[in-house]
C-alpha cells in the first residue's frame, strides 16, 4: 500500500516537472531535428462549426426584363454572364402593336392641337363680347379632356419602352416604327436568358434576368440545436477561401424537412471567385471579448489529456501549457499565458515533446 501511494506521489511529482521543464537544446540541435520556429497571431474569433450554405443575390438587386408588348425577337445582343450599364441595349422586337399606339398618340396629339386652337380663338371671342361664358367653358373642358387623352397615349409609349426622346422625335417626324427596344434599368450581369432570337413573345414574357452584384448574401442552414450559440454579427468563412461574412439576420421558424434555420450572411468586400448560386461550406466563427492566438495543429503536443506549445527563448523551448478554444481546418485557436511577443515552434514539436518527457513521444 505505501508502495503504491508513493509510486502515485513520484508520478504525479516527475508530471508536473516535465510540465515546467525547461528544455535546454542548441541551435545546432535545433537545426538537425528541423525544428521551426514562427511568431503567434493574435485572434478574437472561435471557430464554432461548419454548416451548408448558398450564394444569393439580394432581392432589391435582382431585376427581371420583360416584353412590355407583343412582338417577334430580332435582336439579342446579350449573352449570360456579360457585365451591361444603365440604358444599354438588351433586346429589340418587331411590335404591330407598337404602330398601334404610335398612332393613337399621333391623333390624340393632332386632335390636342387642334383644340388648343379652338381655344385660343373663343377665348379671343370671349373678351371680344361675341361669345357667351357658357361656350368658353365647353371650349375649356374639351381641351382638358383631349389633354388628358394625349397625355394618355404617351403614357402608353413610355410604358411600351419608348424613351422621352424618341416620342419628341415620333411627333416631329410623323413616322411610325415596329421596332420595340429594350434596355437595361441598372447595371449589373446577365444571370440568365429567357428567350430566344426568333421567338413570337405575349406581353410581359420574360427575357433576362439581370444583377447588380457588388453585394451578395449567404444563406446558411443552422442546425437548430446550434442556434442558441450564434450572435448576429457573428463571422461566416468560406472553407478553403479568404472570403469573410457576418451575420445579418437569424430566422424566425425551422425547416421541417431537415430541421435546420436561415441564417443571412452579408460578404465582406467583393466576393471574388463566387458565383450567384453556388453552394458552399462555412464555419461560423464566434466573437470572443478575450485575444487568444492561431497557431498550426502541429505546434500542439498533447499530453495526459492536456495540451502544450514550446515557447522559444535563449536556452531552447519552455514548455507552456494552453487551451484549445477551436479548430480550424489545419489551425487551432489557443488562450493561455501568452503575451503575444513569443514564437513558438510549428514543426518539429514531437521531437520536442520526446526530449521533454525522456521519451519516444506520446501522441
Amino acid at each position: 500500500m505505501r508502495r503504491l501511494i508513493f509510486g502515485l506521489f513520484l508520478t504525479q511529482a516527475l508530471s508536473a516537472f516535465a510540465q515546467d521543464t525547461q528544455i535546454k537544446i542548441t541551435q545546432q540541435q535545433i537545426d538537425n531535428l528541423d525544428i521551426k520556429v514562427a511568431p503567434l497571431t493574435a485572434s478574437q474569433q472561435i471557430p464554432l462549426f461548419y454548416a451548408p450554405g448558398k450564394v444569393v443575390v439580394p432581392a432589391d438587386r435582382e431585376v427581371l426584363i420583360s416584353s412590355s408588348q407583343p412582338g417577334l425577337v430580332t435582336q439579342l445582343p446579350v449573352n449570360i454572364g456579360d457585365k451591361i450599364h444603365k440604358g444599354q441595349l438588351l433586346a429589340q422586337l418587331h411590335s404591330p402593336e407598337l404602330v398601334g399606339l404610335q398612332q393613337a398618340f399621333l391623333t390624340a396629339t393632332s386632335e390636342l392641337n387642334l383644340s388648343g386652337q379652338e381655344r385660343n380663338r373663343d377665348q379671343k371671342l370671349l373678351q371680344e363680347g361675341v361669345i357667351a361664358q357658357r361656350r368658353w367653358q365647353e371650349t375649356q373642358m374639351l381641351h382638358s379632356s383631349k389633354s388628358a387623352k394625349a397625355d394618355e397615349a404617351r403614357q402608353l409609349l413610355l410604358l411600351a419602352g419608348m424613351s422621352a426622346a424618341e416620342i419628341k422625335s415620333l411627333g416631329q417626324s410623323h413616322k411610325l416604327d415596329n421596332r420595340l427596344t429594350i434596355r437595361a434599368p441598372i447595371d449589373g450581369v446577365v444571370l440568365e436568358r429567357l428567350t430566344n432570337l426568333g421567338a413570337r413573345l405575349d406581353m410581359q414574357a420574360p427575357l433576362y434576368r439581370i444583377a447588380d452584384l457588388s453585394e451578395l448574401w449567404l444563406e446558411i442552414n443552422i442546425p437548430q440545436e446550434r442556434l442558441s450559440g450564434i450572435r448576429l454579427g457573428d463571422s461566416v468563412r468560406l472553407k478553403g477561401s479568404e472570403t469573410t461574412a457576418k451575420i445579418s439576420l437569424l430566422g424566425q421558424s425551422v425547416n421541417y424537412d431537415n430541421q435546420t434555420v436561415l441564417a443571412r450572411a452579408v460578404i465582406d468586400g467583393k466576393a471574388e471567385g463566387l458565383r450567384v448560386g453556388q453552394n458552399v461550406n462555412v464555419q461560423i466563427m464566434q466573437n470572443s471579448a478575450e485575444t487568444g492566438f492561431v497557431v498550426p495543429n502541429t505546434a500542439i503536443a498533447q499530453n495526459e489529456g492536456r495540451a502544450y506549445v514550446f515557447v522559444r527563448n535563449q536556452d531552447g523551448f519552455v514548455v507552456t501549457e494552453v487551451t484549445v478554444t477551436g479548430k480550424q481546418e489545419a489551425n487551432s485557436l489557443i488562450s493561455g499565458p501568452l503575451s503575444g511577443n513569443e514564437q513558438i515552434a510549428i514543426k518539429g514539436a514531437v521531437a520536442l515533446k520526446a526530449n521533454w518527457l525522456g521519451l519516444g513521444g506520446d501522441e
